[in-house]
């Protein structure tokens, strides 16, 4: 059962186990408001437990591009294009959002994985082991976010 993300309207709606609830509600209607205004794209989200495609996708980048496997469970994930750029999102019960963006086509293709930490969350052991420097930036709806990002070499 997919859920529409309020970005007016925060909500903790699927995210309630999480220790850091609000701020990741906060961090998931910042994504939301984000696709609004750039894209006009509405963005809904599903439960982990009916994305098993979506999940392997990322967990299969992490793997051969960083060798990471995040030990938190997921909560929720969204995967949708836009233009010619396909989105996937993950979000886990400690706070971390994850995201691939991975364009298509193009002369010179854009493809990553960003990582944004939820207000309140240490750094999770798998990123601070590979040494990733997370950058701050401010959010009325989510507070203080921490974010890094990798670039993907290879073809998924």
């Amino acid at each position: 059962m997919s859920y529409l993300v309020d970005f007016k309207n925060v909500s903790t709606v699927g995210l309630e186990s999480s220790p850091v609830a609000e701020a990741l509600a906060g961090l998931r209607a910042n994504e939301a408001r984000y696709f609004m205004n750039k894209y006009k794209h509405e963005f809904a989200v599903v439960p982990a437990s009916e994305s098993k495609e979506a999940l392997d996708y990322v967990n299969c980048i992490l793997q051969e591009e960083r060798k990471i496997e995040f030990a938190a469970k997921p909560l929720e994930t969204s995967t949708f294009q836009v233009e010619n750029i396909r989105f996937t999102y993950v979000f886990y019960e400690d706070g971390l959002a994850l995201n691939v963006l991975y364009t298509l086509d193009g002369p010179k293709p854009k493809r990553a994985v960003g990582f944004k930490l939820s207000e309140g969350m240490d750094i999770p052991k798998e990123l601070e082991e590979k040494k990733f420097k997370f950058a701050k930036m401010k959010s009325k709806l989510a507070g203080t976010i921490r974010g890094s990002f990798f670039v993907i070499k290879g073809e998924y």
